[in-house]
């Protein structure tokens, strides 16, 4: 799907909750002030906080925790990844004082119906600094590029 660096790893979370031919299911486990290695997401993907829970990303090319996911319970938000190339390469840190987890759905059987990346799709039960749209439940949006 791209060329990224080999020593980046393209797997979202640091567990595998369930893998098939359709989906991969990863978790993302952060404990206090804890942050995940860098990764880069290839596939179109789902990412749902099933409980609150506060964090700053941190792209590769960037020097600071610039990056906003403040999430209520159940924020969940949706990323087209698309065709082109894998995300840029970005790492997760846990502003809590307790452990925090989320998870990480990824699309993996059939190719990304866009040719790009797009903004994020969320519930808006949180915030995020990077663009996105928020959709009504069962609001849906025209992709196709």
């Amino acid at each position: 799907m791209s060329d990224i660096d080999d020593t980046i790893p393209t797997d979202p979370g640091d567990e595998l909750v369930f893998a098939n031919d359709r989906v991969r299911v990863w978790a993302m486990n952060l404990g206090p002030g804890e942050a995940i290695f860098f990764h880069a997401h290839q596939h179109d993907h789902l990412i749902l906080w099933p409980q609150a829970g506060r964090a700053r990303a941190h792209d590769i090319d960037e020097e600071d925790w610039a990056h906003v996911q403040d999430a209520q319970k159940n924020f969940a938000f949706f990323k087209t990844v698309g065709r082109g190339n894998a995300l840029k390469p970005h790492r997760l840190r846990n502003l809590e004082d307790h452990p925090v987890t989320h998870y990480i759905i990824e699309l993996i059987s059939e190719e990304s119906p866009s040719d790009v990346e797009l903004p994020a799709e969320s519930n808006g039960r949180g915030e995020m600094s990077r663009p996105h749209v928020v959709l009504e439940p069962g609001e849906r949006l025209d992709h196709r590029h």
